[in-house]
């Protein structure tokens, strides 16, 4: 709170991106943690809640007859323009929002602050959601070919790779460490994916040091025994992931690339992904054609096609079509990528920020978009992780390494990501899910046709805080809804059958009921009226077919609550969900996102240049 020079702000304008003549008044407060826009009025007032670590940058513009603009872009692509009426408010906001989005030690972020109520058991348990060595025991390993090494116990080989790694066989603890020495950052060829059906595996590790003409006998001997893993292989592919042009230059400094001289039985292959700082710039290059108020046609798509960003996406996804699999939990947190310095979680170098995993978030999505059943999870869930990873409310994507996170304690200071997306799964569910494509359609095999005309603009993540744009309802959406429904009145139909097999039961006791004073009676001598039993279905008739239906307002209260209104459905209308995320921070997280791909679930509220990957097929 220190950092706070102006809690509140009273009469602040929120403008509409798309036109400045609509504009919102309310108030404007800072918090430790969160940004909070409030409307004024009486009724229902619509709360704008942003978190400090999703802001990316803060733009103070010249003052105006109305007051000074403030202009905040977001990490999640959502963009607030504030007009405050006192410049020295303004100037006071701008100078606390830079100290307090620029955080300089972990423990200033909020997953240390953020409290789900949940108790200690159960912040263990989410953690426990995922588990590595299940991943790798699915996969059929360890294995006559493949064990797990402590090699790098206590970090002591590699400092960003995992405690525990799976190597060949016959790599032993020399080899492994005179090959880790070869590469940069000593990051050596550590297993990644495996498959059990005919012994191909996935290795990864970094650039080699090897200059113009330096070699090392260990690291010959690691990539030998990577291709012995397989016996039905001759040889194994070393993909390098940068441009050639790239990979020669790092020669000058002392690095470079596998020389095919040196190292038997491997083909050699560059992909060409772009390093981080060109990736950096077409992002911002084509957040700008978003921002554009009113384009026409040509002018988004030249400015699209300028950007340069869909041909890095196909390049990523070539690269991944022919390398194959990639695990968030196991790829991307275990092995050490940089998070912190990627997605500026804290105060640093902004060159060194790049949207290297919105990219692979963005392929996965280009590949839903062509393999529509073969997902279980849909649109939603891809987004809800990616705004995940810049909020910094759960801790499953902090620092560079696991060593980093264990010397933090993360596991047991902040709570996991995973357990929240599990237990609001339904969410997430994709209703054209086939749980039977792999078998049916076999492994996926994108097309690889020009981006043009293939790759999508993903409007539903770059553009899903503009509800003006896409009105329209996406064809998922829409059968969530569907889903839904259903679901909804087969529910209804049980609780009805239920009711039914009552009636049925409370006829047959009134029957016997009715029968024993009829008995009764003809003892005594006494006639019973018609009339004796009144208001009960026998009334009209023994069976229960010809019994009519009741309306709601001819039925009791609990007749009245069996019938579905629209009322009792949960709306898809995004104009209908305007209550703010309080605890997590974002806006609106529960709307529909303009190309109505993606619903954001309220809670309680290119690659590193350096990486190679070895191929055994």
């Amino acid at each position: 709170m220190e950092h706070i020079r102006m809690p509140k702000v009273e009469n602040v304008r929120l403008l509409d991106r798309l036109s400045s003549r609509k504009a919102t008044l309310g108030t404007l407060y800072l918090t430790a943690t969160h940004v909070i826009f409030v409307e004024n009025g009486s009724e229902a007032r619509k709360e704008t809640w942003v978190l400090h670590s999703q802001i990316s940058s803060i733009e103070k513009q010249a003052t105006t007859a109305t007051g000074c603009p403030l202009l905040i872009r977001c990490k999640n692509f959502q963009v607030i323009q504030l007009v405050i009426p006192q410049e020295r408010d303004c100037h006071d906001i701008y100078i606390s929002l830079i100290r307090l989005t620029r955080p300089v030690k972990y423990e200033e972020l909020y997953c240390f602050s953020f409290n789900p109520k949940l108790d200690k058991e159960e912040r263990e348990q989410g953690w426990k959601l995922v588990d590595l060595n299940e991943e790798y025991n699915r996969m059929g390993i360890p294995n006559n070919y493949w064990q797990i090494s402590d090699v790098n116990r206590d970090y002591g080989v590699c400092d960003s790779y995992p405690t525990e790694v799976y190597v060949p066989k016959s790599a032993t603890a020399h080899i492994i460490v005179g090959s880790s020495k070869f590469r940069s950052r000593r990051r050596f060829p550590a297993l990644s994916y495996y498959c059990k059906d005919n012994n191909a595996s996935i290795c990864r590790s970094s650039q080699p040091l090897s200059g113009f003409s330096a070699r090392c006998l260990e690291d010959e001997q690691m990539l030998q025994a990577i291709r012995k893993a397989n016996p039905g292989s001759d040889f194994i592919y070393v993909v390098d992931t940068r441009p050639k042009l790239n990979a020669m230059a790092n020669r000058a400094a002392g690095k470079g690339y596998e020389n095919e001289d040196n190292y038997s039985n491997i083909k050699f292959q560059f992909i060409g992904i772009e390093n981080i700082h060109v990736m950096r710039n077409s992002l911002q290059k084509m957040l700008e054609v978003c921002e554009l108020k009113s384009p026409s046609m040509s002018d988004f798509l030249w400015g699209l096609e300028n950007s340069g960003w869909l041909k890095h996406i196909k390049a990523i996804m070539d690269a991944g079509i022919f390398i194959a699999k990639v695990l968030i939990e196991k790829d991307w947190v275990a092995f050490g990528h940089k998070f912190s310095h990627r997605y500026g979680n804290l105060d640093g170098d902004p060159k060194e920020i790049s949207p290297v995993i919105d990219q692979f978030l963005e392929c996965v999505w280009q590949l839903m978009e062509q393999f529509p059943c073969a997902f279980e999870f849909n649109e939603r869930f891809l987004i809800h992780i990616q705004h995940h990873i810049y909020s910094c409310q759960f801790g499953n994507f902090l620092c560079n390494s696991q060593k980093e996170r264990r010397e933090l304690k993360i596991q047991e200071r902040t709570y996991s990501l995973w357990a929240h997306l599990w237990k609001n799964r339904a969410d997430y569910l994709n209703p054209l899910y086939r749980p039977d494509h792999s078998k049916t359609q076999g492994t996926l095999c994108p097309q690889m046709t020009p981006c043009n005309f293939l790759y999508k603009f993903w409007s539903g993540m770059y553009n899903r805080f503009e509800k003006g744009l896409h009105p329209r309802q996406s064809v998922t959406d829409y059968l969530m809804a569907v889903k839904e429904e259903t679901q909804q009145l087969e529910e209804e139909l049980e609780v009805l059958g239920e009711r039914l097999a009552n009636l049925q039961k409370s006829q047959l006791n009134d029957n016997k009921f009715k029968s024993k004073h009829q008995d009764q009676g003809k003892h005594l001598g006494l006639s019973t009226s018609s009339n004796s039993i009144a208001n009960t279905p026998q009334e009209y008739s023994n069976d229960l077919k010809s019994f009519p239906s009741r309306s709601p307002s001819q039925g009791d209260e609990e007749d009245s609550a069996l019938i579905l209104t629209q009322d009792n459905l949960k709306s898809s209308d995004p104009d209908l969900s305007a209550n703010s995320d309080q605890e997590s921070g974002v806006e609106d997280l529960s709307c529909r996102s303009p190309s109505g791909g993606g619903c954001l679930p309220s809670e309680d509220s290119g690659k590193d240049s350096d990486e190679a990957v070895f191929l055994a097929v």
